[in-house]
């Protein structure tokens, strides 16, 4: 895929939480990071289309996280 991508928040660091288990289960980002995963990107007018040169774009659902 040609879009930039963010630190997977279940990668361990020295720590040994991964920043998933630091969000309480209930907490609202919980829900948010739901719906903005079932949104259809394409559907809402982002575009999809890149181009083969220059540094990728980040992915519409990770701007809205």
């Amino acid at each position: 895929m040609k879009y930039l991508e963010g630190q997977d928040r279940l990668q361990q660091e020295i720590q040994t939480r991964c920043l998933d288990e630091t969000v309480e289960r209930g907490a609202e980002v919980r829900v948010i990071d739901a719906f903005v995963g079932a949104l259809d990107m394409a559907k809402m007018g982002f575009r999809t289309d890149h181009i083969d040169n220059g540094r990728p774009a980040y992915h519409p659902a990770d701007m809205l996280r």
